[in-house]
């Protein structure tokens, strides 16, 4: 082949080629509108490469000196806005090593020595991923803080808990917003163990069976903050599934997020009341004046849809591929990229949201003991004060709540003559517990809704995030 047709061929292969690629294999190639997000990851990553190289005496230190100082000057004009991203070189790495040969000349071409494209991307990806998890972990702490902060105002006020979205028993708001803090306390613990599993270094398994060259992996893993470098090459060019468990980590996340944020909309209604946002995270209507309407919440509720989706999409592109790497694997970022820029979003209007809320306690109160709400309480009276069998207690219950139905109220006001007409062992000490706050000074268990429970759990959690 003469030079004129190797300079006809790519620029990565021209030996092996000798014309150019068409131009939908051109498009449906290059990747640098999406994989330059990883220039920070991929420059780090090559700083540590030629130092080793160096170290070991593959490269000459002047050559490895060109090259961090060229990895400077890159670095530099991406932070400027400067750097010339160009779609020829189809991604982040050879749009660096490209930009590297007209700073530094040849001595660019001795820092691919030992590595391919193929650890280089596994590298930038776990880098990524692994800050990610870093920062997710980072962001449900801070939402959990403002949870804590709204749940040691409202540790004794009342609300309705509820099952199945009907009245069940009186709990405290602040109870409540203490089992989003365990929800996302379990979410910062996914990322954290997922962040642990990815943290490996695939740096040095060239393009799926190692190198000849002398390396030094265990160097480039520490360098890199990396516990150790992965233990097979042909797993640390193939392997998503650091990318996978993150995503599945955001996927649960998202989906707490949009529980809450039902809620939140929930009670925003005026049939609820419960609750109430500012300015900053409602919007109007275009039509009705009177509207005030929870978009931050109903979005939240929705980006679990895409979080979900970025999941689904990397499963199905990793399903079926044989080992090592396959080009379907390009299509690993963009959806781990969106549905992380997504979940930052989600958590960052959230944490806001439950710090603006302002709560409707008396309503909350009101409503607490609607429903029958305490009927349980009377139940367990009657097994604790009068020695009946829960099943008896239940059914006994039952005829009363049929009672108060009858006369249309509720149960705690029911006239103690009709409480004892259904069972005389009824007296009026099991009559007074049948108000909310009785009940919900009862439930004294570990974890219960009892106001001192509630505090001793904010508690809790305040030293642990401490």
């Amino acid at each position: 082949m003469t030079d004129n047709s190797a300079k006809a061929g790519h620029s990565l292969w021209g030996g092996r080629f000798s014309a150019k690629p068409g131009e939908a294999m051109q498009a449906i190639n290059v990747s640098i509108g999406v994989d330059k997000r990883l220039a920070g990851e991929d420059i780090a990553g090559s700083r540590a490469h030629a130092a080793m190289l160096a170290a070991v005496g593959v490269i000459a230190p002047e050559d490895e000196r060109a090259i961090q100082d060229g990895l400077n000057r890159i670095e530099a004009e991406i932070a400027a806005g400067a750097f010339p991203f160009r779609d020829e070189y189809e991604d982040i790495h050879m749009n660096v090593e490209a930009r590297l040969a007209e700073l530094i000349g040849p001595a660019a071409g001795r820092l691919h020595t030992a590595r391919s494209r193929n650890d280089q991307v596994a590298l930038d990806f776990r880098l990524w991923v692994r800050a990610a998890c870093d920062a997710a972990a980072a962001a449900l702490t801070d939402l959990q803080r403002a949870l804590i902060a709204q749940a040691e105002r409202h540790a004794a006020s009342l609300m309705p808990g509820f099952t199945h979205l009907q009245s069940a028993q009186p709990v405290t708001f602040g109870h409540h917003l203490m089992a989003y803090v365990e929800m996302f306390g379990r979410d910062a613990g996914r990322f954290a163990d997922a962040r642990a599993r990815a943290n490996e270094c695939p740096l040095g398994a060239a393009a799926l069976a190692g190198t000849s060259f002398p390396i030094d992996r265990d160097m480039t893993a520490k360098a890199l903050g990396f516990a150790a470098p992965t233990a097979n090459s042909l797993d640390s060019v193939s392997a998503r599934d650091f990318a996978l468990e993150a995503l599945a980590a955001a996927t649960i996340a998202a989906t707490h997020l949009s529980r809450l944020a039902e809620e939140i909309v929930l009670w925003m209604t005026p049939q609820f009341g419960f609750v109430s946002l500012s300015d900053a995270f409602t919007t109007g209507s275009s039509i009705m004046p009177q509207k005030r309407n929870p978009d931050a919440a109903e979005l939240v509720r929705a980006k679990v849809g895409r979080i979900l989706g970025a999941f689904t999409s990397l499963t199905v592109v990793m399903k079926g591929l044989p080992l090592a790497y396959g080009k379907d694997m390009q299509e690993d970022k963009a959806p781990a990229f969106e549905a992380f820029d997504a979940l930052f979003l989600a958590l960052a209007a959230m944490t806001g949201m439950i710090g603006d809320l302002t709560v409707n306690a008396d309503r909350m109160a009101t409503a607490a003991g609607a429903g029958h709400a305490t009927a349980t309480d009377l139940a367990d009276w009657l097994v604790r004060a009068a020695g009946l069998p829960f099943r008896e207690a239940h059914h006994v219950v039952g005829h009363a709540v049929k009672r108060a139905d009858a006369l249309g109220r509720e149960l705690a006001d029911l006239p103690l003559a009709d409480l004892q007409d259904i069972d005389p062992r009824i007296t009026a000490e099991a009559q007074a517990g049948l108000t909310p706050e009785g009940s919900v000074a009862g439930r004294t268990s570990y974890g219960g809704t009892a106001p001192d429970q509630v505090r001793a759990q904010i508690a809790r959690w305040k030293e642990r995030l401490a």
